[in-house]
């Protein structure tokens, strides 16, 4: 697993609660997104070393952080879940599931009483009915064992539903109304279709009112009997109701919980939508002013929904929960009224449903909170660590690192990445696109991104760092102190971290800048991990800059500047072959069947592109 991931500090931070996991890699990639009863239990199983599976192994092995979010229910944390698969797409949730297509819900084309079915396969198709997908198999057959007992549709087969001449087991556990014998009509069969369907979309508001109504009807006609099964139906819908989180108003909700511990603030967001908790968002944000809660709280909100990002400006909610009264809360719901076209409230003290959504929120913010403290107090050891190796008499509160990447010496780019107090500072980091020199020298490029960071830092334009980390051995070190007494910075100590001669994990050399002596740092020490966590991070965000760099240069270089070819005919091309390396491998012929590029232009493209 990730060097810089400590799996055993963090699972003592995780609760028994219900909720689902995220798994990510140094790169901030989403791998895994799973669900749990107990996510202490189920998170803790990745990381026991034995009798895990080889496709497992090699997930757990890039894993550098994990995010959880807690849920009211296993059937919350089912819901969000697939909303999560279905927006982050994860390699390993796809892999791990033998690589088939999602399952979803299907409505059948039968004339007279169509079915709900398991389906998997291409969602394109005339007259298809589809609901989903689901994270599982078993998530779709929950479903529908709910749906049966619910609304008594049946499961049997066109051809079984054709050949029957009595009811079969399902009808006979209350599982089918019997319209293969005609105990049922087909316009009730289609209103009990009707209600399932508006239960798959999240309308089962819609359902009980239409049953309450129904059953009333019923019991005016002195029909009680179905007056009976209608309330049954009711009853059992309202239990479904409750094990879900579901409400009858007001489900499409932002809910924004403020804690503070510690010195630290965090806000979370809960996306409920039709009753269902959907979405989940953390932030940190830094009270330099000693704003009272509320009022940071307000700031935030406003930022979200109204900020350059635009965050809140895609699903729009009807309703807005939080859990400090806000000073400008009368404005602020006015705003958000006029930005959405429709009046939105926004609630501080509420009941029932809405104040659980408070509550899991707030549940969700304190497990971040003591996840974020634990790793705080673990960076201090480390760092405390740090400074005794160093034979310093205090911390080096501010500490920067800095790497080079790039591929064949294509698309060089240096990272800086700053740790306070040992933790990493994101605000600051920092990447320099390297021009100018011979392809391939790392010393080069080591010295132009130095000497162009301290720069500033010598204008003070920057904090000048306590201690300066440099990824490499000898030659790297030789460039930073060069460029450090060029800019006449004595004061920032130097440090450097090579790989050593066998190049692996815990074996690195920690060589100190100023004396060339070789720290004797154990592979167990914390200061050599806190060292590695920094230099990991450095190598992280390099090679990030440089595959991003890299990407767009190569896209640019070959398709842009060729006369006739502007984004729009880019972007086609693009699309029509798959990427850069389907339009250079393309025939005249088969570039003139893009539209957009007749037999001139793709001629002259061709040429363009292969140098004729």
């Amino acid at each position: 697993m990730a060097d810089t991931f400590d799996y055993q500090s963090f699972l003592k931070t995780l609760t028994r609660r219900p909720g689902v996991y995220r798994m990510l890699d140094g790169d901030g990639a989403v791998l895994y997104v799973g669900k749990a009863r107990d996510l202490k239990a189920r998170v803790s199983s990745y990381f026991r070393g034995q009798g895990l599976t080889s496709k497992t192994l090699a997930m757990v092995q890039r894993i550098a952080r994990v995010e959880t979010t807690v849920t009211g229910s296993e059937i919350e944390a089912l819901l969000l879940e697939q909303s999560l698969i279905k927006a982050e797409r994860p390699p390993f949730n796809i892999l791990l599931r033998d690589d088939k297509s999602y399952p979803m819900i299907a409505l059948t084309e039968h004339k007279d009483f169509p079915r709900l079915r398991v389906f998997r396969g291409r969602r394109e198709g005339k007259g298809k009915t589809l609901f989903g997908p689901f994270p599982s198999a078993g998530a779709v057959r929950e479903t529908l064992t709910v749906l049966q007992k619910l609304f008594r549709l049946r499961s049997c087969t066109d051809s079984n539903f054709a050949n029957r001449s009595r009811p079969c087991l399902q009808y006979q556990i209350g599982r089918c109304s019997g319209p293969c014998v005609g105990l049922i009509d087909e316009a009730s069969y289609k209103a009990d279709l009707r209600h399932a369907l508006l239960f798959l979309e999240g309308r089962s508001d819609a359902v009980t009112a239409e049953l309450e109504t129904a059953m009333a009807s019923a019991a005016e006609a002195l029909a009680f009997e179905e007056a009976a099964r209608l309330r049954d139906q009711i009853s059992k819908l309202r239990r479904i109701q409750q094990q879900q989180h579901v409400v009858t108003e007001g489900g499409d909700a932002d809910v924004f919980s403020l804690l503070e511990e510690g010195g630290m603030t965090c806000i979370v967001r809960l996306g409920v939508r039709r009753g269902q908790v959907l979405a989940t968002e953390h932030w940190w944000p830094d009270n330099a002013l000693g704003l009272a809660p509320e009022a940071l709280l307000g700031e935030f909100l406003a930022q979200y929904y109204f900020g350059e990002e635009g965050s809140g400006t895609g699903d729009r909610p009807r309703e807005v929960l939080t859990s400090h009264a806000l000073p400008d809360a009368t404005i602020l719901a006015e705003a958000l009224s006029q930005a959405f076209g429709y009046r939105v409230r926004l609630s501080h003290q509420v009941r029932g449903q809405r104040a659980s959504w408070l509550r899991l929120a707030e549940v969700n913010g304190q497990a971040q909170l003591t996840q974020r403290l634990e790793a705080r107090g673990h960076g201090a050891d480390r760092l405390a660590a740090l400074t005794q190796a160093l034979g310093r008499s205090a911390a080096p509160e501010r500490m920067e690192c800095f790497d080079i990447s790039h591929t064949g010496g294509e698309g060089t780019v240096a990272s800086c990445v700053v740790f306070e107090g040992g933790q990493p500072k994101k605000s600051d980091y920092r990447r320099f696109n390297i021009e100018g020199i011979t392809p391939g020298d790392d010393y080069a490029a080591m010295h132009q991104a130095l000497e162009r960071r301290y720069a500033r830092v010598k204008r003070g334009e920057a904090p000048v760092p306590d201690l300066l980390i440099i990824d490499g051995g000898p030659g790297q070190l030789t460039q930073a102190r060069e460029v450090l007494e060029t800019l006449d910075l004595p004061s920032i100590s130097l440090l450097g971290i090579a790989k050593g001669v066998t190049r692996k994990a815990g074996l690195e050399q920690v060589i100190d800048g100023a004396t060339g002596r070789v720290l004797p740092l154990a592979p167990s020490d914390r200061a050599l991990h806190l060292l590695q966590h920094i230099r990991d991070e450095a190598h992280r965000f390099a090679i990030t800059g440089h595959r991003q760099r890299r990407g767009k240069q190569r896209t640019q270089s070959s398709l842009e500047g060729i006369e006739g070819i502007g984004p729009k005919r880019r972007r086609a091309l693009l699309a029509h072959f798959g990427g850069l390396k389907g339009v250079r491998n393309a025939s005249v012929d088969d570039l003139r069947r893009v539209p957009g590029i007749n037999a001139a232009l793709a001629q002259s493209l061709y040429q363009a592109l292969h140098g004729a």
